[in-house]
């Protein structure tokens, strides 16, 4: 994004806008200038509707809604354009307010409408609808059109995860654009002719790439809807919550969709420092893992049966520091090594590095996972917040396997479940060289292989469940918002580090517990 208001570029022009002068680069259009500055159609901002304009995608000029009034210097009077193509220059006059600016805009929503039918009440994009915004605005009160609406094709299967509704198109060609300049497939097309244009994919082809989700979130009307989201919610119930995606070291910004107490969805929230406005399909869909039913909601602990049973979180602790306390006083910090995890945010690997420090115990590594990457935004590596568990001094998990596999350790601390999911560079372990360990103590959001050789485990929260920083591959620090509030017994990885320094008698802890 371009700088504050007012600030001044080298090579900048100035043009006034509804009487207020700003300073722009020369090489841009209107609308690309106003979103540099922040200001289009935002409060106190310039509002110029237009709905086949996008951001991230070169410029289509067919909706024709952006019209505004200009006059560059030398012009005896103003012209329409279209803002999304008119290049600035020093001295432009624009208006966006005149009379015939607004017959113009009338104009066009009447061309849109004649086809379009009316069914709100029933469509999945009311509520966050732009058709249904401008035709407030800018619209008339009654259609002139005495022939029938257009006939078209309704929930029309494009793909695995998206539908469309042919009627309800208004041809922008965002998503047509958007498979061909972003993901470089070009599945989708604009088939016929004049009233019988329609979107289609092309013959043989299905809209099957790993961003396809994407056109959903930007159709402004409601002709591309996701399968994930189709009829699930209305928009008007959601909470919408500032978070990021945890699916790969990216960091994806999303606007997490939040009714009855669940996540209900996941959609990109536009952030050219980070993904730009798009996000991943298995990305999006990873707020399903909030609420899967293999989520941990209660601290286990391995009974005389050796049968992992739920306890209260005060015996968890205890226990705990019964099996440590030993170990340390008996065997020294050396027999015992800490796993961090990419998952936790800052501030518990931050507090599990204090913790291990305090304990006098240096044997510590990062399990990370790996996986498939891609030149758009997917990482290889699949947690969000690696390169701040390395911050904090987590680094190579390999010289930590050396020693668990030459017998030197007794106990392991792990944070995650990435311990047996392996990575490119340290294979996976397997469960079985952990069952010789006097002590493995788990903190995660889930059932994983661990269970098979843990002592004890404790239920942490979701990124979307607590408040805390993330730092992305690219070193930008990001603080989410908590969307959900979790169960009951899961608590951050820093609370049960605490209660357990308390209960180890370690200087420093229970004078900061988290709730």
């Amino acid at each position: 994004m371009a700088g504050p208001v007012g600030e001044a570029e080298a090579g900048s022009v100035r043009i006034r806008v509804d009487g207020v002068e700003y300073p722009v680069r020369e090489d841009l259009t209107l609308l690309q200038a106003l979103d540099g500055l922040g200001l289009l159609n935002v409060p106190e901002g310039v509002e110029i509707p237009h709905y086949c304009w996008h951001p991230h995608l070169a410029i289509d000029g067919s909706c024709r809604l952006c019209q505004v009034e200009l006059t560059r210097p030398g012009d005896e009077q103003a012209r329409l354009a279209i803002a999304c193509d008119a290049k600035v220059c020093e001295g432009l006059v624009v208006d966006t307010k005149s009379e015939a600016v607004a017959r113009a805009r009338e104009g066009v929503m009447e061309l849109l409408l004649a086809n379009h039918p009316l069914d709100c009440p029933i469509c999945d994009q009311a509520g966050e609808c732009r058709l249904q915004d401008h035709a407030f605005d800018y619209g008339v009160a009654a259609s002139r059109m005495r022939e029938p609406r257009r006939a078209a094709r309704k929930r029309v299967d494009l793909g695995p995860t998206v539908a469309l509704d042919q009627e309800r198109c208004i041809l922008c060609r965002r998503c047509v654009r958007f498979c061909r300049e972003v993901t470089g497939t070009g599945e989708l097309g604009v088939v016929e002719r004049g009233d019988r244009s329609a979107i289609e994919t092309f013959p043989g082809q299905a809209l099957d790439n790993p961003y396809s989700m994407n056109v959903a979130d930007i159709c402004p009307v409601g002709a591309l809807t996701t399968k994930d989201f189709r009829f699930k919610a209305r928009v008007w119930s959601l909470d919408e919550v500032d978070g990021i995606c945890t699916a790969c070291a990216r960091g994806c910004n999303v606007s997490i969709g939040v009714a009855r107490g669940r996540v209900q969805r996941y959609v990109a929230r536009r952030n050219d420092a980070v993904n730009g406005s798009w996000i991943c399909d298995e990305g999006r869909l990873s707020y399903q893992q909030i609420d899967a039913p293999d989520r941990l909601s209660s601290c286990l602990a391995r009974d005389e049966t050796g049968e992992l049973c739920p306890v209260s979180l005060d015996e968890a602790v205890r226990e705990a520091a019964r099996r440590l306390r030993p170990l340390l006083d008996e065997r020294g910090p050396g027999v015992v090594a800490g796993v961090a995890s990419g998952h936790a945010s800052n501030e518990d690997v931050r507090a599990f590095k204090t913790f291990l420090d305090v304990l006098d115990v240096d044997t510590i590594g990062l399990a990370l996972r790996e996986g498939a990457a891609d030149e758009l935004l997917v990482s290889a590596e699949k947690a969000a917040n690696a390169a701040g568990a390395r911050a904090v001094g987590f680094g190579p998990i390999e010289g930590l396997l050396e020693r668990l596999r030459g017998g030197g350790l007794d106990a392991l601390l792990v944070l995650g479940h990435d311990l047996l999911e392996g990575d490119v560079e340290s294979p996976a372990l397997d469960a079985a060289e952990l069952e010789g360990l006097d002590t493995v103590i788990v903190f995660d959001t889930h059932r994983s292989p661990l269970e098979r050789v843990a002592h004890l485990v404790f239920p942490v929260r979701h990124a979307a469940e607590k408040e805390g920083s993330y730092t992305n591959l690219d070193g930008v620090v990001q603080r989410p918002s908590r969307a959900v509030r979790p169960a009951p017994g899961v608590r951050d990885e820093r609370d049960f580090l605490d209660r357990i320094g308390v209960a180890l008698g370690l200087a420093g802890y229970g004078m900061d517990r988290t709730a």
